[in-house]
């Protein structure tokens, strides 16, 4: 069976530019590409197509467990203490789950949230 050798999230926005500057100012985010209506960015293995949509419904209005990514990182202590050090809005503070997994999460302007996760106990 072929493998599948990367992902990229394709997220609706309602202020491109407003949400292009979140990612990379707050969340460490290279804009690689931007095109009319669209930016293309990444950090490290993931990558991220933001797309203008002034008339989406904001992702705050879906319900609890609609999540656009769960992000497995090396370090989630250390991430945590960047997203906190520039002001990123906390949705879950960085804790050990019982699933073995040191996560936490964050909230986007646009509502979009996101599950930073490490194995855990590391290694």
């Amino acid at each position: 069976m072929p493998d599948i050798v990367g992902s990229t999230f394709v997220l609706a926005v309602c202020d491109l530019r407003a949400a292009t500057r979140f990612y990379v100012e707050k969340l460490g985010f290279t804009e690689d590409l931007h095109v009319e209506g669209w930016s293309f960015l990444s950090r490290g293995a993931c990558r991220l197509r933001l797309g203008d949509c002034p008339d989406a419904m904001p992702m705050s209005q879906v319900p609890d467990h609609s999540w656009f990514a769960y992000l497995h990182v090396e370090d989630a202590a250390g991430l945590y203490r960047e997203c906190c050090e520039r002001g990123v809005p906390i949705w879950h503070p960085l804790g050990d789950k019982p699933w073995g997994m040191r996560e936490f999460a964050i909230v986007t302007p646009d509502g979009h949230r996101i599950v930073f996760g490490e194995k855990w106990p590391a290694g």
